[in-house]
């Protein structure tokens, strides 16, 4: 038999996939990439490595810039659905191709996906790479329950895209730093209001630098203990916490107090 006639067929005769199905008529959705060489994007490899070098706020405005004008490859293999285990070895008679994602230590997903060919097979070779746009990658790592999206993991500039970041590519919106989102200062400002003893508040990038942690740092009346501070920053947090776009525009979030002057 010919390479051209080797393989399955259907009961008609006709070329067909392991399950019977004739390739007559089936097609690969076109997301728009039809000219893609599958290489990366010079500016995108250069804003990540610059991430990786000098990490901050003003580092992640600029890949996320990139990152939601490129095109992403994400991995996909071939998963078993059917196994025949009726002869002396097991044989998939049915297979369907499925997103990889995977499982950190502490039980927390993540979707890979790559900027180019080449990263992805210095990962994993056997993977097949399906260009989509970033909203569309940040949408399926929502589908399969995945807090974050890992950027062409395994290579130098390799970098988590946190949750605050997948929201944003997912609803289509500019990501913003928390300490500079609109939204989340006028919640912080209603989680504040409440409080008759904060006189002041302001919103400043947390530590470390380049973790999305969001400090909001507080000006107290003078006499209060420390249980009462911890009671007031509780509360805050309470009120923020009640509100699910604002915990998606704030990856992390941490209180300080006022120097006295």
């Amino acid at each position: 038999m010919s390479p051209a006639t080797a393989g399955h067929h259907d009961e008609q005769g006709r070329p067909a996939d392991s399950a019977g199905q004739a390739w007559e008529g089936k097609s690969i959705p076109s997301h728009g990439f039809s000219g893609d060489t599958g290489e990366a994007d010079p500016a995108l490899i250069a804003a990540l490595a610059a991430a990786q070098a000098h990490p901050g706020p003003e580092a992640d405005v600029a890949v996320m810039e990139r990152v939601a004008q490129a095109r992403w490859l994400v991995p996909v293999v071939a998963v078993a659905t059917e196994v025949d285990e009726s002869g002396p070895h097991a044989a998939d008679t049915r297979s369907d191709m499925a997103a990889v994602t995977l499982t950190a230590p502490d039980g927390s997903r993540a979707l890979p996906m790559f900027t180019s060919l080449d990263a992805l097979a210095a990962w994993d070779a056997t993977a097949r790479p399906v260009p989509v746009p970033a909203a569309a990658a940040a949408q399926a790592a929502i589908s399969e329950e995945c807090q974050v999206l890992l950027v062409d993991v395994a290579s130098s500039h390799a970098m988590v895209l946190r949750p605050s970041m997948l929201w944003a590519l997912a609803q289509e919106r500019t990501w913003e730093p928390s300490h500079r989102d609109a939204h989340v200062a006028e919640a912080v400002r209603r989680a504040v209001d409440p409080e008759p003893r904060v006189t002041a508040h302001r919103l400043e990038p947390g530590e470390p630098a380049g973790a999305g942690v969001l400090r909001v740092v507080l000006a107290l009346e003078p006499g209060l203990d420390a249980e009462q501070v911890g009671a007031i920053a509780t509360r805050i947090g309470e009120r923020i916490a009640t509100d699910g776009e604002t915990r998606a525009r704030i990856d992390a979030l941490t209180f300080a107090l006022e120097a006295a002057r």
